[in-house]
């Protein structure tokens, strides 16, 4: 990416008047540059070698006070210019980066939602170093260099040509950095956002990985890929910082030749003292600019890759270039047209087609895998067909507009998106106006019986999965629009409250045109036509059946709050956690940079002292021991830097590959049951965002602060030893500059740097949901409503970050302003005591230009402060993770070779829950025995599965595993006797082979390949190109619901456990498949001890099927 990159200045439109503020404001600062070494100059003259009294330069020592307070100014408004600049540019790019993703939609794009949310927040995140650091210091730098250089040419060209040989030297390096370095930057930036996909995956998939005692190897895995990252970053770090280096000695050494050169020629009398100061005071000020440039171009690197990311996306065009009306539904038909879509094994529909009159009700079914869920996302135009068309009377559907097409769909889609809030907001989704007695009627329609009041977390977590799709259901009804589609709208639902939906549905759909998918008989029978995909395939011939145990006394419905997660313990002590093994090379980074800031100090001391003596005309001989000091500090210098930069960064990088571990061994110690009420979001913001602040805090905080702290005093205490009143000066300026200012940038934007931290942990929250829930969002209109809402909170971040930019401009207007002051007090002592012959005349320069030398050093203090405070806030979210509950042991003992499982009395309550979900439960599952469990929808037969494998405490009785009671048994160890299929099994982003092996990591292609034939997927494995090497996707997106089941009934089916629970194994499935499937489990499972949750017990009739039953009935496998 240019410099100066007019792409992403189109996307960020606040910074184009800002351009043009910091050209004025660095001819301004170029204009004061040279009024100050010209005054300089002249006062040390006149003081030293004429002999004037203080009394005769009060003209130009008050011209230098104006100067100072000019200069204090200046950068105060520069400052705050600057980050409120970016502050909106930032806000204008995320708003790019989200309304991209929304615009594109959520099939179109091979970036995951993990990966976009990263990008708009982290991502955008990181380009406010660009634009309020590199860019204010590109355009100085364009403009104070070539002025100064000007002044030096006009006063001694032998010093102009040293610098003018040198100073191009400085960009040439910096285009070959750039050049070197971009490729790795960007491979690094997309590594941090891979991390980030994978991180969120393993978070999905918790409840397998801890299943399968999977999860604590991620702990390994995870390390190695920190460490292969920080391994990587440290060889880029390493070329970067050795040209950084050389760019440090040419800027540095060139400064120590002309201040020799000057020195030299000062001494044989070529030369007045006037002109050599104002060389010495602005040579350095030639290269300082671009030393500058070049070290915020390596500070905002990782965001000029995410911009490139950003402009990437911006540019993506969108498959939606429809622009005519919808047909009235009403009255024309919908028609698929010799329709073809292509799958990686071959088409998934061949030249389909089919006619839906208006009013007509048309079922679809078919095998798992037939194509059922893809002609639903044709018909809702997130999918365009290979072949054909699909018509709406006779209006092409690609040539009608997305969003105008979809406010005529109502949609239940096969795994419906909820968004955190009430049940009630949810069916409201895209009917906001809806009144409470319409919602009412839509939740009856739907028989969903949560109260409508009741706190549901993202994706829907703390309801069943039959709960989600009513609520979705009755979403869907009260959006009252002529086209609904229903995706098996009554999957996961018993028998009871199938027939209520079906027996209220017809009225719904009269008069609407409905394509309804489904695997039911009894829902299929309400259509007024079907048509079966894939073949003649017979549907069930009964839907889910009630079972003649008597039905459970229903446990108040539980929806749990989101997890809060405060930090109840030191906010510190995870990082200090990460650090402690390497506190040496820590310590030897603060020594190197105390080293490398003295050095800079020493040379302007040593170079001021060289000069003013050689204005007496000594002997050379009495310079030699100046000579090399100036040029050894100037070498010093860089050679230090160079190594407290990669022992700063090392230790940093290391410090947050554990940190990462750290938090996935936090959320595996906590547990499926734990974790599912936290939002995905914030789990990002932590791993990312606030692992990286913690970065800033080590390289930008500590180390600059403690060796700015140690230089400040030893500067202090050189000048109090020339002399004692410019000693207490320093003293007073130098605390004013690098104390006053930072606490004063820190503690007035202490509220808005905590309410900023928790705003952007929640921007992200709800970033990353917009984006995950994007498809029903989009589909319902709601999208956005949901949009604005982040927009409110960015704006309120944007507005406390402005806030905090005045602070922090403050903070550095009154480090230059101590800094200015400081020096111009320590110059009047310096004349007094000149003149009263207490010092010698060299040492007036020394006590005037030193205090200067420290403006580099206190410029970054109040940025740094401000750094660790918001340092402070993501540590406290990192530290919160500890407080967070995990399930209770009361021992680490292993538990027995387990061939039973009961429970007695069981009650179980979910984290954050005001309620028990089941109670006084009662199972037996003896040796070789196997149970079916039923109930209706949310009766808790997954919050019992949950308790059997230790997700969950019981609030009151029993889990025994061979009449040991689990919570005296180490959890993985009683995990380690189950095997576990979950309801909505989780498909990492792997291959086929290792989502497989999770449940048997030894186990062999043949092993594999027979637990696919017991799940009934033998045919499907022979049709993927790539066998068992084929990639599954982010989430297994490309695999039907019924296919995704079966994965996991055959890993469960994989393992040689001696117990297995499978919760709805036959979810999605058409009834031979489910049949020939339940034959094969029970088959299977022949001699094991066996659970299986199911809403169709016919298919596991050789069972007893037991409903969850009231307190005190005792039920045993037989």
């Amino acid at each position: 990416m240019k410099p100066l990159d007019p792409r992403l200045l189109r996307h960020a439109r606040a910074v184009r008047p800002f351009v043009l503020a910091c050209a004025a404001l660095g001819v301004l600062t170029a204009m004061l540059v040279l009024a100050q070494a010209e005054l300089l100059a002249k006062t040390i003259t006149w003081a030293f070698l004429d002999g004037f009294a203080l009394g005769d330069l009060l003209v130009p020592v008050g011209m230098l006070l104006l100067v100072v307070l000019a200069r204090a100014g200046i950068t105060w408004l520069s400052e705050t210019t600057a980050h409120r600049a970016a502050a909106r540019a930032l806000s204008q790019l995320r708003e790019t980066v989200i309304a991209s993703a929304l615009r594109i939609g959520p099939r179109q794009t091979d970036r995951s939602p993990a990966e976009i949310a990263a990008l708009a927040t982290h991502g955008v995140d990181r380009l406010e170093a660009y634009f309020a650091r590199y860019l204010p210091q590109l355009l100085i730098a364009s403009v104070v260099p070539l002025v100064v250089g000007v002044r030096i040419l006009l006063a001694d060209w032998v010093a102009a040509v040293i610098v003018g040989f040198t100073v191009p030297l400085i960009p040439i390096f910096m285009i070959l950095i750039g050049l070197y370095t971009q490729r790795d930057v960007r491979r690094q930036w997309k590594t941090l956002s891979v991390l980030g996909n994978h991180f969120l995956d393993l978070v999905a998939g918790l409840a397998e990985l801890t299943a399968f005692g999977r999860a604590r190897a991620q702990i390994r895995s995870l390390r190695e890929i920190t460490e292969k990252y920080r391994a990587h970053t440290m060889r880029t770090l390493r070329v970067a910082f050795l040209s950084a280096l050389a760019l440090e000695l040419l800027a540095t050494l060139s400064v120590a030749v002309v201040a020799v050169s000057i020195g030299l020629r000062l001494q044989a009398g070529e030369l007045d003292l006037q002109t050599a100061l104002v060389v010495l005071i602005l040579a350095p000020e030639v290269y300082l600019p671009l030393r500058a440039v070049g070290a915020r171009f390596h500070d905002s690197a990782e965001g000029l890759a995410a911009a490139e990311e950003i402009i990437a996306l911006a540019d993506t065009p969108t498959g939606d270039t429809g622009t005519r009306a919808v047909p009235d539904l009403t009255r024309v038909a919908l028609r698929c047209e010799d329709v073809t879509v292509e799958g990686r094994s071959g088409p998934i529909l061949n030249g389909f087609g089919l006619r839906v009159s208006p009013g007509e009700v048309v079922g679809v079914t078919g095998p798992s895998g037939a194509g059922k869920s893809t002609l639903i996302d044709l018909l809702l135009g997130w999918r365009r067909p290979d072949g054909g068309r699909i018509l709406i009377g006779d209006t092409d559907l690609a040539d009608i507009g997305r969003a105008t097409w979809h406010r005529r769909i109502a949609w239940v889609p096969q795994q419906p998106h909820l968004v955190a809030g009430t049940v009630a907001e949810n069916i409201r989704l895209g009917s906001p106006d809806a009144g409470d007695d319409a919602v009412l009627a839509a939740a009856d329609t739907a028989a969903l019986d949560v109260p409508l009041s009741a706190v549901v977390g993202e994706l829907g977590a703390g309801l069943s999965t039959g709960q989600r799709r009513r609520v979705a259901l009755a979403r869907a009804v009260l959006l009252d629009r002529p086209l609904i589609l229903l995706d098996e709208p009554t999957e996961g639902v018993d028998a009871e409250t199938e027939a209520a939906i079906l027996e209220r549905l017809p009225k719904v759909l009269a008069g609407w045109t409905a394509v309804l998918v489904s695997h039911h008989s009894a829902v299929l029978a309400r259509c007024d036509r079907v048509i079966t995909l894939g073949g003649t395939v017979p549907v069930s011939a009964d839907s889910p059946s009630a079972v003649s145990r008597p039905a459970v006394r229903a446990a108040s419905p539980v929806a749990a709050t989101p997890a809060t997660i405060d930090s109840a313990g030191p906010k510190w002590r995870p990082l200090l956690d990460a650090i402690r093994p390497h506190r040496l090379r820590l310590a030897l980074a603060c020594l190197a940079a105390t080293a490398a800031l003295g050095c800079g100090v020493a040379l302007t001391a040593t170079s001021s002292w060289l000069i003013a003596s050689a204005a007496l005309h000594p002997p050379v001989l009495s310079l030699m021991v100046a000579i090399v000091a100036v040029r050894t500090f100037g070498l010093a210098k860089g050679i230090f830097r160079y190594i407290e930069r990669l022992l700063s960064h090392d230790v940093a990088l290391r410090a947050l590959a554990e940190l990462r571990v750290r938090v996935w061994a936090q959320l595996v110690r906590i547990g499926p049951a734990g974790t599912a009420r936290l939002r995905w979001g914030d789990l990002l913001h932590r791993l990312v965002s606030d692992v990286d602040n913690q970065q800033d805090v080590l390289v930008r905080g500590l180390v600059p602060g403690v060796a700015t702290f140690l230089v400040l005093s030893a500067t202090a205490v050189t000048l109090g030893v020339i002399l004692p009143g410019a000693g207490l000066a320093a003293v007073v300026g130098l605390a004013v500059a690098g104390v006053l200012a930072p606490v004063i940038a820190a503690t007035a934007g202490c509220r808005a740097q905590r309410e900023t931290a928790r705003l952007r942990a929640d921007l992200t929250a709800g970033t990353a949901e917009l984006l995950r829930a994007s498809a029903d969002l989009i589909t319902h209109d709601a999208a956005a409503r949901r949009h604005a809402r982040l927009r409110e909170l960015d704006f309120a971040v944007t507005s406390l970050q402005r806030r905090s930019a005045a602070w922090r401009g403050l903070g550095g207007g009154i480090a230059s302003l101590g800094v200015g002051l400081t020096s111009v007090v320590c110059l009047a002592l310096g004349i007094l005591a000149v003149h009263a012959g207490t010092i010698p005349g060299p040492a007036l320069a020394v006590l005037a230009l030193v205090p200067l030398a420290t403006a580099e050093l206190v410029a970054g203090l109040p940025e740094a402060a401000q750094r660790l405070l918001g340092g402070s806030a993501s540590a406290r979210r990192l530290a919160g993770l500890d407080a967070l509950p995990a399930p209770h042991t009361v021992s680490a003992d292993p538990a027995p070779a387990a061939v039973e499982l009961a429970t007695e009395r069981l009650s179980v309550r979910w984290p954050q829950a005001t309620a028990d979900a089941v109670q006084d439960v009662d199972l037996h599952i003896g040796h070789g025995r196997r149970l079916a469990l039923t109930g209706r929808s949310g009766a808790g037969k997954s919050t019992v599965i949950a308790a059997l494998m230790r997700y969950l405490d019981p609030s009151a009785g029993q889990v025994l595993l061979d009449d040991t009671d689990t919570l005296t048994c180490d959890g993985d160890s009683v995990r380690e006797r189950i095997a576990w299929c979950g309801p909505e099994t989780h498909l990492f982003d792997s291959t086929l082979r290792e989502n497989l092996r999770l449940a048997r990591p030894s186990a062999d292609d043949s092993d594999l390949q027979a637990a696919l034939e017991l799940a009934q997927l033998g045919p499907w494995l022979g049709g993927l190109p790539d066998g068992l090497d084929t990639a599954l996707g982010v989430h297994g997106t490309p695999i039907s619901g019924g296919e995704r089941q079966r994965i996991g009934v055959a890993r469960a089916l994989l393992s040689d456990r001696s117990i297995l629970l499978l919760d709805e194994p036959t979810a999605h499935l058409d009834a031979p498949t489910a049949a020939a499937l339940a034959a094969d489990v029970l088959a299977a499972t022949e001699g094991r001890s066996a659970l299986v949750v199911t809403h169709r017990p016919p298919e596991f009739a050789a069972l007893p099927a037991v409903d969850l039953t009231p307190p005190g009935l005792s039920l045993s496998g037989s």
